[in-house]
This record gives structure tokens, sequence and C-alpha cells, in this order.
């Protein structure tokens, strides 16, 4: 464990150059495989080629949700292939060039396919209730799709802690220590009841570090990147997590529930509007013709790109709160601002981006105006 003391206070932030190329090309990659996966839906569309698709996939599967399932995994497959080398140049070979990945090309598949093996049985089942709504409820297929969405996210938030992380990472009790003491009080101190705060080996991927918490109920558990613990004092470790106790004290985790819930509602009321208008406009037999469908996938990217900003400004302020928080019930905003800095050097966050690039895709206020604002209520 590192010292108690405050060597991270020097640590500058990451090189702005080097810092803003990488953050830039990161950026650039995802956005431009969000890009590519929604022009070759548009493309798709204006081809005519998803009523190709769509009889291949019927001759395919006799059954309608055979179909479906053979249908999306056609799409699902021409925009993975379309989509991976973005992913291959943003995940590999960029975290690399920069030095900031411990993967081999292996495992970097292998984690890659890990997820998709994890994600696919979630993805058919959302894919065929969907359909039945769809095809029982007709044009008022949105709301039963709502209400199952949003208990399907509080279920995913309450056992992916004890269910689907430990598929990725190990994790191991915190040793007793200083360390756990200070994060224990500061739970005490705030009327938190978790069931355990643990490590997990984030370096086997990355030398990025990261904290947090997961999962509500008896599942809500604190976890400590072991970079984090490795290379951070205890003083730093502590003003880091009282930021993600801010979160709770302040009920962000609540709000950001209730907005998803409420985000979900009124997107998919809007886009069940344009999918039905779009595909009478463009011929298809209803809205459960499967070369309908990726019309569908066009309207919710419309309707995200839209909201996305709505929903960084609010998770900004949230933590902006949880920043103040931090400093305030650690009495020891230097400390936070150290870590800051350090978590900047460390993931090589660009410490001031462009304004508008700030509004439209980051959810924390960036590193800069942070620090600004520990160090000003620190004077």
């Amino acid at each position: 464990m590192p010292s108690e003391g405050l060597a991270g206070s020097t640590t500058p932030l990451p090189i702005p150059g080097r810092a803003k190329t990488y953050s830039r090309l990161k950026l650039l990659a995802g956005v431009g495989s969000s890009v590519v996966s929604f022009v070759m839906m548009v493309l798709l569309v204006c081809l005519d080629s998803t009523r190709q698709l769509a009889k291949w996939a019927q001759a395919l599967g006799s059954h309608a949700y055979l179909a479906l399932l053979i249908f999306t995994a056609m799409v699902g497959l021409l925009q993975s292939l379309l989509t991976l080398p973005i992913g291959f140049f943003s995940g590999y070979i960029l975290e690399h060039r920069y030095n900031l990945s411990n993967q081999s090309l292996g495992r970097w598949a292998w984690e890659r396919l890990k997820g998709s093996l994890v994600g696919l049985p979630l993805v058919a089942a959302v894919l065929i209730v969907v359909y039945y709504c769809m095809d029982t409820f007709a044009h008022n297929w949105w709301l039963p799709v709502s209400v199952l969405l949003s208990l399907v996210s509080v279920l995913l938030a309450r056992i992916a802690p004890i269910l689907f992380m430990p598929l990725f990472y190990r994790f191991d009790p915190l040793p007793d220590g200083p360390l756990k003491e200070r994060i224990s009080r500061l739970c005490v101190n705030a009327g938190l009841r978790i069931e355990g705060i643990f490590t997990f080996n984030l370096s086997k991927n990355t030398k990025k570090a990261n904290a947090g918490f997961t999962g509500i109920g008896k599942s809500r558990r604190i976890i400590l990147g072991d970079t984090l613990v490795q290379e951070f004092s205890a003083e730093e470790i502590e003003t880091v997590f009282a930021h993600e106790l801010g979160h709770y004290k302040y009920r962000h985790i609540a709000i950001g529930i209730v907005t998803s819930v409420l985000s979900t509602f009124v997107g998919l009321y809007i886009t069940s509007r344009l999918y039905a208008w779009s595909v009478e406009a463009l011929g298809f037999a209803s809205i459960t013709d499967l070369g309908a469908l990726p019309l569908l996938a066009i309207w919710l990217s419309l309707y995200s790109l839209i909201t996305s900003p709505i929903s960084n400004m609010i998770s900004r302020r949230h933590e902006r709160q949880a920043d103040a928080y931090a400093a305030a019930v650690t009495n020891n905003g230097a400390a936070f601002a150290a870590a800051l800095r350090r978590l900047a050097a460390t993931n090589l966050a660009d410490p001031e981006p462009h304004p508008l690039v700030e509004f439209l895709f980051y959810r924390h206020p960036s590193i800069a105006k942070r620090i600004q604002v520990l160090e000003s209520a620190a004077t």
C-alpha cells in the first residue's frame, strides 16, 4: 500500500497534446462505430436489402420467432464485421500505442467474445418479447415493452455484481487495514449498509484505475480496481470512494433509475409512432414485418442521439455534487484534487476538452474544472 502522504499532489495533469490526441482518437472511434452502424441500417432499408434478408431468414426458420432470431443474427453479423476494424483499433491498437493495455491479442479477442456470449441470450430474449408485444398489442406494443424493460433493468442492476461481473474479473475482499477502516467509517457515518468491500483484478486488462458502487439492495458492494489500490495513497482512495458515496447520499442512483424508466417510456412511445409511420410510408406489410425492424433501430438511434446530451448534462451536475460531498465529508479537498490529477494521468484523460465535446459526450465535468472547483473551495 502506498504511503499515507500526498505524494500524488505533485502529479501533473497528463501532457495536453498526448492526452488530447488519445481522447480525440477514442472519441472519433466511438462516434465512427455508431455512424457506420447507423448508415448500414439506413442503406439496408433504402436498398431494399432488409426484405431479401427477411426472405432468407423465413426460408431458414419455419417458426416466426426462429426467423426473427436468424434475421437479427444476419444484420448483427454484418454490423459486427463492419465495426470490427474500428473496435480493434480503439480497444487494442490505440490502448497499446499509448501504453495503457495489459492485454495480449488473444485476451482482447476472448474478452470481446465473452461479452458477446453473455449478452446474446439477453438480446435474444428482449427481441422475442418486443416482437411478441408487437404481434399481440399492435401499435400499443411500446407500453408493455417499457414496463418489462424497466423491470429487467432493475433486476440486472440487482444481480449483475453476483452473476455477471465475476465472469470478467476476480473479486477479493479488501484486507483489513487502514484503508478498509477509512472506507467503513465513511459508510457508517453516511448510514450506508453494504455487503462488502472488494478489489478486482482490473490490471489484467489495463493500466487505468477505477472504483465504484455496484448493485442495489442486498447486492450493493464497493469495488476498487487493483491498480487504484496499488498506486494511490489511502487518503486519495478514501476521497475517490467518498465521491462515489456522494452519489448514494444525493440519491443519484435512484434518480438515475427513475429518469431511465421515464426515458424508456417516452422514447419507446415516440419511436413506436415514428416506426409505424415509416413502415407504412415505405410499403412494408406491418410493424411485424422482419424487413421493417431495422427502421426501429434507426429511430431508437436518433432518439438516443437527441437525448444523450441531456442525460450527460444531468450526470455532470450529479458529479459536481458528489465532488463537493467528497471534499466536505473527508475534509481533504487537497487529497481529492491529487487523486483526480493521478487518475487523469493514469487514464490519459483530456484535462480540458473542447466545450462542445464536453457538452455532447462527457458524463463528468472536465478534470481541469473539477480540480479548479476543489482548489477554489480550499482557499
